[in-house]
C-alpha cells in the first residue's frame, strides 16, 4: 500500500507522500482560497462604498436660483441690459453644474477603474502565487528523488563495503584459529 495520496485543487493534480507532504498541499490549498476571498472582499468593499457614496450624492438646492431668476425677469423685462445679465448668470449656473456633474462622473469613473484594477491585480496575484506553488513542489520533489536515489547509492556502497571487510574478518579470524590449532603447544 502506498504513502502517496493525491488531491486535485482547481484542476491541478498533487501527489504527496506521509502527513507532511499532506499538510503542506492542504495549507497551499487553504492560504490561496483565503487570499482570492481576501481579495474579493476587499473588491465588494470599494464598490460598496462607492456605492453608498453615489446613493447619497444629492444634488445642490437651485430653488433658490429659480427664486431670484424670477424676480429679474419680473423688475426687469424691457431691459437689454438686464437680460443679458440673467443670460450671463444663467449660462455661469449651467458651466458650474456641467462641472460638477463632469467631477462626479470622473470621480464615479476613477472608483469603477481602481475596483477594475483591484481586481485585475488580485487575479494576478492568485495566478502568481499558484505557479509559484506549482513550481516549489515541482522543485522540492525533484529534489527529494536525487537524494533519495543518492542515500540508496551511498547505502549500497556501504553494504558492499561491509561484506568485503566481513570477509576479511572471517579470514584472518580463520587464519588465526587453524595457526593456534596447528600449534604444537596447543595439543599438550
Amino acid at each position: 500500500m502506498s504513502d502517496e495520496q493525491e488531491i486535485n485543487v482547481a484542476g491541478v493534480k498533487v501527489k504527496a507522500g506521509g502527513n507532511i507532504g499532506k499538510m503542506f498541499m492542504y495549507g497551499t490549498a487553504i492560504v490561496t482560497v483565503i487570499g482570492g476571498l481576501y481579495g474579493g472582499f476587499e473588491v465588494y468593499k470599494d464598490y460598496m462604498d462607492m456605492k453608498k457614496k453615489i446613493l447619497t450624492y444629492t444634488a445642490p438646492d437651485l430653488s433658490g436660483f429659480d427664486k431670484r431668476l424670477s424676480i429679474l425677469d419680473k423688475t426687469m423685462d424691457g431691459v437689454v441690459d438686464s437680460v443679458t445679465q440673467a443670460r450671463d448668470y444663467t449660462r455661469d449656473i449651467k458651466n458650474d453644474l456641467k462641472k460638477d456633474i463632469n467631477t462626479i462622473e470622473k470621480t464615479v469613473d476613477d472608483v469603477e477603474r481602481r475596483g477594475k484594477e483591484a481586481f485585475r491585480l488580485q487575479r494576478e496575484s492568485i495566478e502568481t502565487n499558484d505557479s509559484k506553488v506549482r513550481q516549489m513542489i515541482t522543485t522540492n520533489s525533484d529534489r527529494f528523488d536525487k537524494r533519495r536515489e543518492q542515500l540508496r547509492t551511498d547505502m549500497d556502497s556501504l553494504e558492499t563495503r561491509i561484506k568485503s571487510e566481513m570477509k576479511d574478518l572471517d579470514k584472518k579470524v580463520d587464519d588465526k584459529i587453524k595457526k593456534a590449532l596447528n600449534n604444537p603447544l596447543s595439543k599438550m
